[in-house]
């Protein structure tokens, strides 16, 4: 055997190798991505044996333009600035808050506090929920299947015990079992605030340490899991609140992949569900479940209610939009990219290209694209008719199309955006293709989180729906806002075609 054929032997042998090793570190990640976090102490990773392994495949995060590192949750020292926007927008949960550390063999709890949002983010391990503890309808049914249900049927109430931790074999006594917080801590660290039904902290406030020897299971889910109680369900503005809280709380938990995610409520199938099941790597209900079931890992998700995105609808966060890589180079405490960071996020769980950019003139012409209202069947307590916002929508809709026929300046697409009768996916392309996005004040418009950085934003606001919700979306996220309010809920097309016309011009249109 010659010199050359040896060493190309050599070669093959070592590729070889090479690729064997990168296939036993990806299926080894893969099944060790229980772990409490990515970041995890030493300290705090548990020995466990599991009776029944259920494993499940977790997606990998993707890669997003927008992304900066999160704060090292591992350490107590990382200081992020007090009402900066990087604490408003989730990257402050960085005091460290260990009511429950427990022993060898035991689980464990513990919570990330934010003062600029005045909540926490908390997680634990060898935690087992015990769905016949927990008051409130099956969930996840179809809609017409429950129509006329009672909503206080479908949020949860939590008895003692709904959730334990498993205290060791060493907890316990004459004592026995205890809450692993107590309601000093709730007041100061889960406050129920303005909130009047706050499911998150009900469920904090009854969950039991117990003996190890008590500690049982039907199943065990080793994948680190999220556990979501929804108010708000089939309402976009408010469920956005809810996939963007549960995304902060992945990245500050340091999750080396997508969580699984349980809803720990009892509403019932929406299409919003669609991006849940995109977002993250499955989605189960809680009393789906046929038993008592313990997670390797859990981390319980703030309301969306206590996000930037529901919370800058009173207070004052002045804070823009700006891309990663400038705020990469200097660092601005009153700029944020987390929502863009967000809006990618969104994009690439549908699978939809993050390296694409609006320019001047596209030969295909500009998309417009125009939200429409539509009557539909929401949830079991909507008679499937919307509130009109706009009530000469329809007349507006034909002069804008008879206007972008005509268009002299370049060529214009309008896009009749009957987002009730989409899918979530073809929604957020839709968004996503649009130069301009036009629309009366409405949840839909909530959308414009996964606009890309060019897009213009041109809203009617009835007299009687004058919110700020979307005008601080666009300005947290860095895009171009007009605003048309009117005086009561018509518009005239005149006026609007007229702001177009100024918009597609400021395009080189």
């Amino acid at each position: 055997m010659n010199r050359k054929t040896t060493l190309l032997l050599k070669i093959l042998l070592f590729l070889f190798t090479l690729n064997s090793i990168s296939l036993f570190l990806y299926f080894t990640s893969h099944s060790s991505s229980s772990s409490p976090s990515a970041h995890s102490n030493t300290s705090l990773r548990r020995p466990f044996i599991q009776p029944h392994p259920q494993p499940h495949f977790s997606k990998p995060w993707p890669i997003l333009p927008s992304y900066l590192p999160w704060s090292n949750t591992t350490t107590t020292d990382h200081h992020v600035p007090l009402r900066s926007c990087e604490a408003y927008f989730g990257n402050g949960f960085t005091r460290r808050l260990d009511p429950l550390t427990g022993g060898r063999g035991a689980g464990w709890f513990r919570c990330w506090y934010s003062e600029t949002l005045g909540s926490s983010i908390c997680e634990g391990g060898r935690v087992r929920m015990v769905p016949e503890r927990i008051r409130m309808t099956k969930g996840g049914e179809d809609l017409l299947e429950v129509i006329g249900r009672k909503e206080e049927d479908e949020l949860p109430v939590f008895q003692n015990g709904a959730f334990e931790v498993d205290g060791g074999e060493g907890f316990g006594g004459r004592e026995g079992n205890k809450m692993v917080v107590e309601q000093e801590f709730l007041d100061r660290y889960v406050p129920k605030g303005e909130v009047v039904m706050h499911t998150m902290r009900d469920l904090i406030s009854k969950i039991l340490i117990v003996r190890g020897n008590e500690f049982s299971c039907d199943e065990w889910i080793e994948e680190p899991t999220i556990l979501v109680t929804r108010f708000e369900y089939a309402n976009l503005f408010h469920t956005v609140t809810d996939w963007y809280s549960a995304y902060v709380s992945s990245r500050v938990t340091g999750l080396p992949n997508r969580p699984h995610v349980v809803f720990v409520d009892g509403h019932c199938m929406t299409p919003l569900e669609e991006t849940w099941k995109a977002l993250f790597s499955s989605l189960r209900y809680a009393k789906n479940f046929s038993g008592t079931v313990c997670f390797r890992h859990a981390i319980l998700s703030p309301l969306g209610y206590e996000t930037a995105l529901f919370k800058g609808l009173t207070d004052d966060i002045s804070c823009v939009g700006a891309s990663a890589q400038e705020l990469w180079q200097k660092p601005d405490n009153h700029k944020t990219a987390r929502l863009s960071e967000f809006g990618e996020m969104v994009r690439a769980a549908f699978g939809l290209p993050l390296n694409i950019h609006h320019v001047g003139k596209p030969v295909s012409g500009h998309n417009v694209l125009f939200v429409r209202r539509e009557d539909y069947l929401a949830h079991p307590r909507h008679g499937g008719k919307v509130e009109s916002r706009l009530s000469n929508e329809p007349e507006i809709y034909d002069s804008l199309k008879s206007w972008a026929s005509d268009y002299k300046g370049c060529k214009i697409n309008l896009v009749n955006g009957l987002f009730a009768h989409m899918s979530m996916k073809e929604q957020v392309r839709a968004i996503q293709d649009a130069s301009v996005i036009i629309g009366a004040h409405g949840a839909g418009l909530t959308h414009i989180v996964s606009a890309l950085p060019k897009t213009v934003i041109l809203e009617i606001i009835a007299s009687q729906f004058r919110r700020p919700h979307f005008a601080y979306i666009a300005r947290w996220k860095g895009l171009e806002y007009h605003a048309i309010n009117l005086a009561g809920s018509h518009a005239d097309p005149g006026a609007v075609i007229n702001e177009l016309v100024r918009i597609m011009k400021s395009l080189g249109c």
